[in-house]
């Protein structure tokens, strides 16, 4: 099969994602302004093309088939792509507009994407920013599908070859176990003999734990930790991927979670316990589609998270 043969068009692509968005001809024809005669001889042709079903017809409209879906998923990153050509044309006509989507993971930038953003406002007050929150298996398929410009925050190992992801790492910081000022486990340590006991992982087991969900890597590192020292998770817990919702349980309760530093460096109601987690730290960093192109919007962004990176806690090690 041979799709660069010059029969493929535009309006076949976009015809076939309006008829899986909508689920019949009728209503994809309404939507991109055809009339039902057009799309109907549109997707024929499109059919003839790939000498294969790509509908099954059914009594309430149209299910695409697995070869359906599969050239449903190209032609949406084709259609992206031309979007965002006109995007870049756009940008880089206008200078100062157009938007850049972001993707951050669990307490993945707090700190470092809030700043670039002002910085980027303060340079360029026409541009917008979406700013979407989510774990992994959730942001990682959006970047690939173009309704991602780039995802802000922890950075894991390398991207396997044929997963079309570029990872860039701007610094590491550590994790550490928190509460709220004036907990407990902050008041002090009763001495045995001179010295007082230092406090340790099972001290805070104690108390009711606020616990990343399980797709993150946070999530696993934890538990190997737990683990490794012959402890079972906590009991009494919430799994939590909100930093709002985090930051206002460990004010109203005794709960403990784990944030990043920079977090607890610029939040004078939280505080960190001294216990030490040496197996838990997080790369902070910016991952990509690596079949994509930068819009101008997109790489001011960039330099502006380089540059809050780099007075944050200096490059990378």
């Amino acid at each position: 099969m041979d799709l660069l043969d010059g029969r493929l068009k535009f309006r076949h692509l976009t015809l076939l994602v309006a008829i899986v968005q909508h689920g019949g001809v009728a209503r994809a024809a309404q939507a991109l302004h055809l009339t039902q005669p057009a799309a109907t001889r549109t997707l024929r042709e499109l059919e003839a093309i790939a000498d294969l079903p790509l509908f099954v017809r059914e009594p309430r409209g149209m299910r695409a088939t697995v070869y359906g879906e599969a050239l449903t998923g190209h032609a949406r990153a084709v259609i992206t792509e031309v979007r965002r050509a006109g995007e870049h044309l756009e940008g880089l006509r206008q200078g100062h507009e157009g938007t850049v989507t972001v993707g951050t993971l669990l307490a993945g930038a707090n700190v470092l994407l809030p700043r670039a953003i002002a910085r980027l406002k303060q340079e360029r007050p026409r541009l917008t920013v979406v700013v979407r929150e989510g774990t992994v298996d959730v942001l990682h398929p959006a970047l690939l599908g173009g309704e991602l410009d780039v995802i802000v925050g922890r950075v894991g190992p390398a991207p396997k070859e044929g997963e079309r992801l570029h990872q860039r790492m701007l610094y590491r910081e550590r994790i550490m176990l928190a509460v709220r000022a004036g907990h407990p486990l902050l008041a002090p340590r009763p001495p045995a003999g001179t010295e007082p006991e230092p406090l340790t992982l099972p001290d805070a087991l104690a108390y009711p734990w606020i616990l990343p969900v399980e797709q993150t890597a946070l999530r696993q590192e934890l538990e190997a930790l737990f683990v490794e020292q012959g402890l079972a998770l906590p009991v009494d817990r919430v799994e939590c991927t909100s930093i709002l919702t985090m930051r206002a349980l460990l004010l109203q309760t005794t709960m403990v979670a784990l944030l990043p530093e920079l977090v607890l460096r610029d939040d004078e109601r939280l505080a960190a316990l001294p216990v030490d987690l040496p197996s838990v730290s997080r790369t902070v960093g910016t991952t990509e589609a690596s079949h994509r192109t930068r819009t101008p919007a997109l790489q001011a962004l960039l330099q502006h998270l380089d540059e809050e990176a780099a007075h944050l806690v200096g490059p990378p090690t």
